[in-house]
């Protein structure tokens, strides 16, 4: 070989960088689509590293173990209400007459290798779900961080939550058992009640009077399996993008202020840790659907609408409204041959319409009544905002005083008393309940702020137990914020990650390569 032949192959090899053929394929893409200089702004993006923030990642690992459940269990699943015999691995079904709906639901648990333990584990992701997201709501309500300019993402993330709780609603009503069945039935009753257009809304999906001409299974699979997780995903796309646009909030601190995020890079600190976040959450969720049993269908049969179940509750987003339900009292409007059901549209449609349009329109409201028009990035501790901590406190208080509520049947038979006498204590509770709530949290937070306000704010104590028994209080430091403070403790130098901020919330044009400085306090 030549040596210009040589000197030619090491200049290839050379070009292809140290990652070789893989690291030519992506300079080769990065030619056409120039993706390297946002990608190297993405990864140096800063995440703050208060546990708090990770929340949200429940929420998103739990989408794709539902996605991933999901599509594994579509395989498999029948949707049609069509009568067959049942012939399979359990045997106190043999011989009797189910739906196909019902009968693949059953053999996916049974004959299917891996089958109940993909079911379980989309039941369990499905309330995980749910449940994260309304926790992250809260994270987000109770500090403030629905405030401006992150109205628009609070907004997606109510719909989300919307779209969660229709889907696992329709998600738990497929297996066409005895328990989802009733759960249709009660959703044909609240469809039906809606005035002018609820008849004709119950003729679309269930094809006439209930339990309709067979089409509702099949109806639900498609808004189930398609149309809903596709309008999720493309919410949760939106959700993210504003995220990476407008940066996160971050808790008052050292170093932190309105036009910074102070925390850990995308890359390689964050990437690690959500990494190792996404593997926790599958096998919590693995482990759940392993283990703890959800949703046993064979126990309870195939849909009959000649029968019912006892002391059988919805899943956990939907207590609050069967509760409503359940201690609304039958009060109807008949008139110009139209009837209108209040027990039914009142808390099931008007009432659920109102708590969320006022969650929707809440930072709307909120800026109305402050007068508070400015950009906020820094985070307000609850006890710093009474008045909304309050209002909040009563708003979970309400709910669950309704979830509640959706046990009366069970309540009165373990406690004796008559099942009028539960109801009537729960219609007064779910008016006083969420007051009381309001007024002891609102005074917690005043106390907490001091009598004077937040400059005279009391300082918490720790209580240590000693081995001889003996209990002995030491105050806690004080705070970056407090400002009235008698003790003035040495700086403490912590090595930070700062992203810079403009007014609007975007980041600063870069004047480094990375787009990040460090700095040493």
């Amino acid at each position: 070989m030549s040596a210009n032949a040589a000197t030619t192959k090491r200049s290839a090899k050379a070009a292809k960088g140290p990652f070789g053929q893989v690291g030519q394929i992506v300079g080769e893409l990065d030619d056409r689509l120039g993706v390297a200089k946002g990608g190297r702004v993405f990864l140096d993006k800063i995440f703050p590293d208060h546990w708090s923030f990770m929340l949200g990642e429940i929420s998103l690992y739990s989408f794709i173990v539902l996605m991933a459940t999901g599509i594994f269990l579509s395989l498999y699943f029948v949707p049609s209400t069509q009568q067959v015999i049942y012939h399979g691995s359990y045997a106190p079904l043999n011989g009797q007459w189910v739906s196909e709906a019902f009968k693949s639901t059953v053999s996916i648990s049974f004959d299917v290798r891996g089958g109940l333990l993909v079911r379980q584990m989309h039941h369990w992701a499905a309330d995980i779900f749910t449940g994260s997201i309304i926790v992250h709501m809260a994270r987000i309500f109770f500090t403030g961080a629905f405030r401006k300019p992150r109205e628009l993402n609070w907004l997606i993330g109510t719909t989300m939550l919307i779209l969660a709780i229709l889907e696992g609603f329709i998600g738990y009503s497929l297996p066409d058992d005895l328990i989802s069945g009733t759960g249709l039935r009660i959703g044909y009753s609240i469809a039906e009640s809606i005035p002018f257009v609820g008849s004709y809304l119950v003729t679309f999906l269930w094809g006439g009077q209930f339990p309709g001409t067979g089409i509702i299974i099949p109806r639900f699979f498609i808004i189930h399996v398609l149309i809903i997780p596709l309008v999720i995903l493309g919410l949760l796309s939106v959700h993210l993008g504003l995220l990476v646009r407008q940066k996160h909030t971050q808790f008052a601190g050292e170093g932190r202020t309105e036009h910074n995020v102070v925390g850990s890079p995308m890359f390689p600190t964050f990437m690690a840790k959500t990494t190792g976040f996404l593997f926790m959450v599958t096998a919590a969720t693995a482990l759940l659907g392993a283990f703890v049993q959800i949703n046993p269908i064979w126990q309870f049969g195939s849909y009959d609408a000649s029968k019912i179940s006892y002391a059988v509750q919805p899943d956990w987003y939907m207590g609050w409204l069967d509760g409503a339900l359940r201690i609304m009292p039958s009060w109807e409007f008949a008139g110009w041959g139209h009837t209108i059901p209040f027990e039914v549209l009142i808390p099931a449609v008007v009432f659920p319409g109102l708590i969320f349009t006022i969650a929707m329109l809440w930072p709307a409201l909120e800026r109305k009544v402050t007068g508070d028009d400015e950009i906020h990035n820094l985070l307000d501790r609850p006890r710093d905002r009474p008045k909304r901590t309050a209002a909040g406190a009563a708003f979970f208080a309400l709910l669950f005083t309704l979830f509640a509520a959706s046990s009366t049947d069970v309540l009165a038979n373990f406690f004796h008393v008559s099942l009028n006498e539960v109801l009537w204590f729960f219609r007064i509770a779910v008016f006083v309940i969420p007051i009381i709530a309001g007024l002891v949290t609102y005074q917690l937070c005043r106390e907490m702020q001091g009598v004077h306000g937040i400059g005279k704010r009391k300082r918490s104590v720790i209580v240590q137990f000693s081995a001889e028994g003996e209990y002995t209080t030491v105050p806690t430091p004080p705070r970056p914020d407090d400002v009235h403070s008698e003790l003035h403790p040495e700086p403490v130098p912590v090595r930070i990650d700062i992203e810079p901020l403009n007014d609007d919330g975007a980041r600063e044009p870069e004047s480094s390569p990375t787009g990040v400085r460090q700095v040493s306090r």
